[in-house]
């Protein structure tokens, strides 16, 4: 990503360890980072340790974070009660490679949570929950065509990635095989999605799509669009997917979809539901999820849903329990986090005076910069087409100036750890933003 470099002198004056460090990490590691989006110019700063909402850095830099760990913290950075419950379970270990009681603890709350998860399969990613998905749908339906959206993130697997990115016509990656068995629809475009749909009904084993577009600019789905895409799937049998992973656990105790009176087959989840630690999860309901099980099935029979070596390992178990427990039992933590998202989405929009759109729901936001005429945010085609360069900017001159951490050119989350006052705080080093 080029940033306009106007906070590179004052930013690399204030951290020459992490440019040291970061030099060494290029050496070694592809572009210098083990995730695409961590890379940014200079270079990244070093994390030496984080706390409720703050990361420090390798220099002693301390930074408000609104990452939040992929948006996964929602009780921010090290909560006392998930690191006693983690500390408790190390003693005892931290990988068995067989079942454990943590499982089914977390389990239990989980399918009394989420209406849909009556079977349930851990992995450790939601690259992986997705993955599992599609396939599943493809057992399910005998049909081999998925629908997603323009800009639709669910992870890495090559049987997803597709329409990420804008120009969404174009292969997202070399080596990707099978493409043609992917197609994409446009967000909160209901005529031309089943327009789109009706071509490959024939051939069409689901569509996933994400209540809230994370990564394609924290664009909420409209509640007509996605029941008019699960009628369509229903009356197809085809299945419908909703990939809640950013959205499960974060806007109330569950997930986002009985409140759009939805009735998805297949649900996936992850980030809040690990509590910080590895986790993918795959829940649906009890007719489909069999499809996995290989108890007395042929291979013809039976759709192959692995886990891994580190699947529903009894750390990750121990965290999600301990975070969803703390969560069921302060259910006034949505309403806070909620009210100051909502509070973030008001003030920035107001202190740049119409030259921007704030999108997102809840404790989500992300600005986006208008120019060429869009003037509002409904589909990632519109966000694409905003000055993300300057966004860029933008985020790393709070970086650089002000002590704000976002991922440059992300969404912002909101965790238990933050206050009114941050965002004031925020609001203010957005006051001070030349442009």
């Amino acid at each position: 990503m080029n940033l306009v470099l106007d906070y590179t002198k004052e930013y690399k004056k204030k951290t020459p360890a992490s440019a040291k460090l970061f030099a060494k990490s290029a050496k070694m590691h592809i572009n210098g980072v083990s995730h695409n989006i961590r890379f940014y110019e200079p270079y990244p700063f070093v994390v030496k340790k984080s706390l409720g909402k703050n990361l420090i850095d390798v220099d002693s830099n301390k930074y408000t974070d609104y990452w939040m760990g992929h948006w996964a913290l929602i009780l921010g950075h090290g909560p006392k009660g998930v690191k006693k419950n983690l500390q408790k379970q190390i003693e005892k270990s931290w990988m068995y490679g067989t079942v454990n009681e943590q499982t089914i603890l977390l389990s239990e709350l989980i399918s009394k949570a989420v209406s849909v998860a009556e079977k349930i399969r851990y992995v450790t990613s939601g690259t992986e929950a997705t993955m599992y998905a599609v396939r599943l749908a493809r057992s399910v339906t005998g049909k081999k065509i998925i629908a997603k959206i323009d800009g639709g993130w669910h992870g890495y697997t090559s049987d997803l990635l597709k329409s990420v990115n804008w120009p969404f016509s174009e292969s997202e990656s070399s080596g990707v095989v099978n493409e043609e068995q992917i197609i994409s629809i446009p967000y909160n475009d209901l005529v031309k999605s089943l327009s789109i749909l009706k071509k490959y009904c024939k051939e069409l084993a689901g569509v996933i799509i994400e209540p809230v577009l994370g990564g394609g600019g924290c664009i909420p789905a409209d509640v007509d669009y996605l029941k008019g895409v699960q009628e369509f799937c229903k009356k197809n049998n085809s299945l419908f997917i909703l990939d809640e992973i950013v959205t499960g656990f974060r806007f109330r105790f569950g997930c986002l979809y009985p409140t759009m009176k939805l009735d998805p087959d297949i649900v996936t989840l992850g980030k809040i539901v690990g509590g910080g630690m590895a986790i993918g999860v795959m829940c649906g309901k009890k007719e489909i999820m069999e499809y996995a099980d290989t108890t007395g099935k042929k291979k013809s029979e039976r759709s192959y849903v692995g886990g891994g070596t580190f699947s529903a390992n009894p750390a990750s178990m121990v965290a999600g329990f301990s975070t969803l427990s703390e969560l069921k039992s302060k259910k006034s933590i949505y309403s806070k986090i909620n009210s100051i998202g909502k509070y973030a989405r008001k003030e920035i929009t107001k202190t740049f005076d119409g030259k921007v759109a704030v999108t997102g729901k809840g404790s989500l936001f992300m600005t986006h910069f208008l120019k060429d005429g869009i003037t509002e945010i409904t589909n990632s085609s519109q966000a694409a087409k905003c000055d993300g360069e300057l966004l860029a900017k933008y985020h790393f001159k709070m970086i650089a100036h002000d002590g704000i951490f976002f991922l440059p050119g992300k969404l912002g989350a909101i965790s238990d750890a933050h206050s009114k006052s941050d965002i004031k705080k925020m609001v203010k080093a957005s006051e001070d933003f030349i442009y």
